[in-house]
């Protein structure tokens, strides 16, 4: 295959809301450029970039990929994104490594929740972009109402650069309005097309529109705007060079408008591809940061020193773990060695490769600008660097979310625990959004992720793939014990059993601490009533007693023991007898104390349209959730609350209810709060059967 320089590449990202026919697209234009000799369908899993067994079932990507097409002498990569909102990091990561977007759009639908994300994400990155509305041959497809959306969503800087012939299933070609040309495409879906003359009903409509697409080009450049007066319009090659200039510079964003199920729009999609799109090598430098960490550029040509950014990993049940990379400087060949920046040591690359889908092209090397892989990598993981070691930059990825939310996970099998760590890690190479931890508290192994489908697909492919079959559990919640008012106790342990006995005495006085205080040991023996060396003991003792609970078996926090006083035996007291006296003393301190469960209390954020945050804020308040604020951003606003942890676990299914798919949250830790008497009984009952079934089931 062709090396391509940087010139020659483009390197375009395809992202919007889900259901809108990007992976279709893609598909689409493949076959248009020859690269596939068929034109793949969703319906039957024959697409290039869904290929994982789950999206084949599942119909609709779940994670990002990439393919190519060589087009009149260029090579434009195409990465493929998911468009819902639990998998936008997969979309922001391809964001990233790419040089200009294809907003997609249905032309039933018009803007959607995430077709808005996918715009600020490319704003949040400076990509150039156009907007091709899929989907024009469904029905109730329009384009009057989708071009009205988006103008509405994204400004007047929204301008057609072709008009639709027909719509609905009379939808069959495109009029150009720089060429002023029309395409119609044959009903077969062969995506063979004749140069004919723009139909005569729709002559007047696209002299309009081609005088209000020249007219914005010209507004951006003095020049153009006198030629405009002068000659009262422009020829097609200033208008192509200013359309160009303004596309770069995020001063138009052309629409264009197509069917990927029926093969309509595919050649001029791929033209303004090439002509409007920038380069790969444009950008003369790149940021990046120098081995101490301080922001630095660097040269950006095939000529410099090679770097690289690893920008995504998956397994491949024949080569192992692929490593996804934009080269970002330089040029990388097959079989070299270079140093990983990030974690400081040597890799060895071996044979290169370009992605088209699933398949793996072999090539010798590839040049600055271009997106590669490159199988088993000893120790590199996404979001590294590739240099050499006297270049030792570091180019800066993405940032990930925190979880949104977890789950309790237990492997199905006896003895699959190593099983199911080992295989969750490699799952977190592929989706860096994924977490896997243990609760110290609970005991539990969490898995966390963006939403309740992210963590259902984690697990089916936990089996599918790794051969580990899961139980998700929604997590306990780690409540806390606590007292509220202080409290004297005195445990004395005394014990003659033949020969030396066991003998401890002391006094305690317990004290509530603010939250957040957790336990505080105070040693007040004066005169030796306790010898120095069982002092230990006692707060070992009550250590030991506090992790098991008084109330509901919850660790028991936020309070201050002062040892006062004891008793000993020279013969048979012992550090074992004061650990006990220790933890007696605790239990009578508690049942004085009055004591209270706590909970946790999490700091939420929810972002929904306005018109769903009344029905928000309503079932916040039955969750007994406390409302801080709201922030208006446009139409979308983000609520602030307070909200129980124990009434959040199960919010993700009610909020894409309430929001019809369009809201999302987030939530942290904030701090402990009693929980309401009301509430503790049944909490304490449930605590106390639970724990009368495992002391049955033991004894079985």
């Amino acid at each position: 295959m062709k090396v391509y320089s940087g010139s020659e590449i483009r390197n375009v990202v395809l992202v919007g809301h889900n259901d809108t026919g990007k992976t279709m697209l893609v598909s689409q234009l493949l076959f248009t450029a020859g690269a596939t000799t068929r034109l793949g369908r969703i319906e039957d899993g024959t697409t290039t970039t869904d290929f994982d067994p789950d999206e084949i079932e599942r119909k609709h990507s779940i994670s990002s990929a990439v393919a190519f097409a060589e087009w009149k002498d260029t090579k434009v990569n195409l990465l493929d994104t998911p468009g819902f909102g639990i998998f936008q990091m997969e979309a922001k990561t391809a964001i990233r490594v790419a040089d200009a977007a294809a907003l997609v759009v249905s032309g039933v639908t018009g803007v959607e929740v995430n077709t808005e994300k996918m715009w600020k994400f490319a704003d949040e990155f400076g990509l150039p972009r156009l907007i091709i509305v899929n989907k024009m041959d469904r029905e109730r497809a329009s384009s009057s109402r989708t071009l009205e959306s988006l103008q509405k969503k994204f400004g007047k800087n929204v301008v057609p650069i072709q008009l639709p012939i027909g719509e609905e299933k009379d939808f069959s070609g495109v009029i150009d309005l720089v060429a002023m040309k029309a395409y119609s495409y044959a009903s077969d879906a062969s995506g063979k097309f004749e140069t004919v003359d723009i139909p005569e009903k729709m002559k007047a409509s696209a002299t309009e529109w081609r005088e209000k697409l020249i007219e914005k080009v010209a507004e951006g450049d003095d020049t153009l705007m006198e030629k405009f007066f002068e000659q009262g319009g422009l020829s097609q090659e200033e208008l192509m060079e200013g359309l160009q200039r303004e596309v770069a510079h995020n001063q138009i964003f052309p629409v264009l408008f197509a069917s990927a199920s029926h093969n309509i729009g595919a050649q001029p999609i791929l033209d303004n591809f090439v002509a409007l799109f920038p380069a790969a090598d444009t950008s003369k430098t790149v940021e990046g940061l120098d081995p101490k960490g301080q922001p630095i550029t660097f040269d950006r040509r095939a000529e410099a020193f090679p770097a690289a950014l690893v920008f995504k990993t998956f397994s491949d049940p024949f080569s192992g773990r692929v490593s996804l990379f934009r080269v970002y400087s330089g040029t990388f060949k097959s079989d070299t060695t270079y140093w990983n920046t990030t974690r400081d040591h040597e890799e060895r690359v071996g044979k290169l490769q370009v992605l088209q889908g699933k398949q793996q092209v072999p090539v010798s090397e590839l040049k600055a600008g271009d997106i590669g892989a490159v199988a088993k990598l000893k120790d590199v993981r996404t979001g590294d660097t590739l240099a050499t070691r006297e270049h030792s930059i570091v180019i800066k990825h993405l940032d990930y979310p925190e979880a949104a939310i977890a789950f309790a996970v237990e492997a199905k099998a006896r003895g699959d625990e190593d099983k199911l760590s080992s295989a969750i890690a490699r799952v977190i190479e592929e989706d860096p959004t994924i977490k896997f931890q243990r609760d110290e508290q609970t005991k539990e192994f969490l898995i966390s992720g963006q939403g309740q489908l992210h963590v259902e697909i984690v697990v089916a492919k936990l089996k599918k793939k790794y051969g580990v079959d899961v139980i998700l559990h929604p997590p306990k919640v780690p409540y806390r014990e606590t007292i509220t008012k202080s409290s004297d106790a005195h445990g004395r342990h005394k014990k003659q059993s033949g020969g030396h006995g066991q003998f401890a005495d002391c006094k305690i006085t317990m004290e509530p601490l603010p939250r957040g205080g957790d336990f505080e040991f105070v040693d007040e023996i004066f005169g030796g009533s306790i010898p120095r060396q069982y002092i230990p003991a006692v707060e070992k003792g009550i250590q030991e007693a506090r992790v098991k609970g008084f109330l509901a078996g919850y660790p028991v926090v936020d309070f201050r023991v002062r040892l006062k006083d004891g008793q000993y035996h020279d013969v048979d007291s012992s550090e074992m007898a004061f650990k006990i006296a220790g933890s007696l003393a605790f239990q009578q301190g508690m049942e004085q104390g009055k004591p209270t469960l706590l909970e946790p209390i999490m700091h939420v954020n929810i972002s929904a349209p306005a018109e769903y945050i009344g029905d928000l804020m309503g079932d916040l308040n039955s969750r007994r959730g406390r409302v801080e604020g709201v922030d208006a951003e446009e139409d979308m606003q983000t609520v602030h609350a307070r909200v129980p942890m124990s009434e959040m676990l199960t919010y993700g299914s009610t909020l894409r209810s309430i929001t019809q798919g369009r809201g999302s949250f987030h939530m942290e830790y904030s701090h402990y709060e009693e929980v309401p008497r009301n509430l503790q009984e049944k909490i304490i009952t449930e605590a106390k059967k639970k724990k009368e079934e495992q002391q049955q089931a033991a004894a079985h």
